[in-house]
Order: C-alpha cells, then structure tokens, then sequence
C-alpha cells in the first residue's frame, strides 16, 4: 500500500504563493493576533506560570503566515514501502549509523543500560527523526505553534503546545532564541513536540537542563526514556522479514492478527534464509506493509511500540531496519 508522505517534520518545504485573498486573510490574522496571544497570556499566568517569563516570551512571539500556509497545502509524496525504505533506509544512513554508533558507544551503553533499550534502536531513532541532529528545522517554535494555535483548524491541540513552550521556558530548559523546530513545532534532535518533551525529555549529564538541540546525552536518553515509557521491552527483537510459502494465505496478515511463534512456523513461515523462526516471543504478527507481493515481516510487541512513537508501519520497520544495520551491541 503506498504511504503518502507530507513534508511535515523535519524539513522545511519551499515558500508557497500567497494569492491575494489569501494576503488579505493574512493582514487580518496579524492584526487579532495581539488579541489571541494577551488571552494565552492570561491563561499561562493563571496556570502558575512565572509572569515575566510569559510576556517576555510572548512578547517575542510573532505570527507566521508562512506555517498556515505549510499547514493548509502540505505537499505529499505517494511512496510504496520499497521505495520509503530507500528514500529512509540509505546506504549513507547506514553507515552514518555505524559510525555514530561506535562513535558513542560508551554514552550509549549507559543510557541503554538505565532505561532498558537497546542502543542501536535509539541510534535509529536519532538518525531517522533528525538524520542525527543534522536536521532539526529552523522555525521558532513559539512562533509556530502560537500561529497554528491562532489559526483554529487544531486550535485546541496546539494551544495545549503553546501552554506547553511557556512551561519549557519557565523552566529554562532552553533560552527563547534557540528553541526551534519544524514549522509544525516538533523540537530538536529528538523532534519532540513540546508536550512530548515535558513528559519524556530528561537531564542525563545533570547540568539542571533538558537540552535536545545540542546536549548528546540528554538527546539519546530522552529518546531512550520515551521509547521504554511506551513499553519497550528489552529481551525481544521489533520483529524480521521472513519468506512465505507458496499458497501462504495472505488473509491471517495484520497487526491485529497474532499467533504463537509455533504457529507461524507450523504455516511454513521461515527466515530469509530458510531456517526455521526462533522462538523470540510468545506471539507475533504478519504484516505485508507493500501489499501481497511486497515483504513480509513478521513483527512483535517492540514494533507496536515503535509505532506509538509515529503511528506507520514504514516508520516502525524503517527503525527496526536502520538498527539492525549496525553490527555492534
């Protein structure tokens, strides 16, 4: 099934035409804007929030007509699974894994030893969300969020957000001018949105921040802290693609179908290789994310977890793919 792609994270897509009603729309945000943010302000206060913190930063904070625009005409790119793990799953992606991998290795040990995850999984993690802190977007977050928070077409979600960036400055985890993202305010290497970062990011070296744009530790282990909170468990595999036998009947495929490892393998269900499953867990699922004639994966709870992270299977078997490309750990 071809998974359509909006250009919504981590790059910044090209400035779109404003046509002239939409330039006349854009005037008469701007001018209610003030309004909308003296309300949030009221709000913020109201919350516990320190006063000279919120007007000081709301003060700063600017409505973006650009980001409506990203937000009402995302471009999409219909890609079948093959071609969303070449255009993810590089050979330069790979290797720069590998590297990054080795490269940390003993922060990673560490990190994976506290929170229970395998550190190949949060290097994939790294790697797939910010091409390893390489690409993190360059809006200010305030800014985006407090427009998508004006606009109204998820008004309520992202005010939430907004409400959240206050706390996040509150607690000067990072200064107002650094903290930027992608337009639709996802922040850092981690690309957390900011609620996210309130409930997951983490302190790891102790210098009294949560700092996901340029603190190596605390980037990994608050991806490393996110995935356990969503249930990662550490003795089991996302999953591996494996051959079916001719006839196979593709109707028991589906993440809501799970069966015994015996079982699959009673159906005739093998490794690429041709050897028998190894009993990784109890039950798993068959999924075919490329359709009857694509691959077939057969995955376990770990892959479920992955996709509570980013609700795709492309997403959840790129990861699992990324991290079993590296060789150490």
């Amino acid at each position: 099934m071809p998974l359509r792609l909006s250009r919504r994270g981590l790059l910044s897509a090209p400035l779109l035409a404003l046509p002239a009603f939409a330039s006349v729309r854009a005037k008469a945000a701007e001018e209610s804007f003030p309004a909308f943010i003296a309300a949030v302000k009221r709000e913020a206060i109201a919350r516990g929030l320190k006063a000279s913190t919120v007007e000081r930063a709301l003060a700063q904070t600017r409505f973006l007509p650009h980001v409506i625009e990203l937000d009402r005409h995302q471009p999409e790119e219909v890609l079948s699974f093959e071609q969303y793990l070449e255009k993810v799953v590089t050979p330069e992606r790979e290797n720069a894994a590998q590297r990054h991998l080795d490269g940390n290795w003993d922060l990673l040990y560490g990190i994976a030893r506290r929170y229970r995850v395998a550190e190949r999984v949060i290097v994939a993690l790294w790697g797939i969300e910010s091409d390893f802190g390489a690409i993190m977007g360059d809006y200010p977050v305030p800014s985006a969020i407090a427009t998508l928070a004006f606009d109204g077409r998820r008004g309520v979600y992202f005010r939430g957000e907004l409400i959240a960036v206050l706390r996040i400055l509150n607690e000067r985890d990072i200064a107002f001018p650094e903290m930027i993202g992608s337009w639709a305010g996802a922040m850092g290497q981690c690309q957390f949105m900011p609620s996210t970062f309130l409930r997951y990011a983490v302190d790891y070296d102790g210098d009294g921040r949560r700092d996901i744009w340029g603190d190596r530790a605390d980037v990994l282990a608050s991806i490393a802290n996110y995935l356990s909170r969503l249930g990662w468990r550490e003795d089991e595999s996302w999953g591996e693609e494996v051959s079916l036998p001719k006839g196979f009947d593709t109707k028991l495929a589906g993440l809501a179908k799970r069966h015994p490892v015996a079982e699959w393998r009673r159906l005739g269900v093998e490794t690429l290789d041709a050897r028998p499953l190894r009993r990784r867990t109890d039950k798993a699922s068959l999924i075919l994310p490329g359709g009857n004639a694509g691959p077939a994966l057969l995955v376990y709870d770990n892959f479920r977890t992955i996709m509570r992270w980013n609700n795709s299977t492309y997403f959840a078997a790129a990861v699992g793919f990324l991290a079993d490309s590296m060789e150490r750990g």
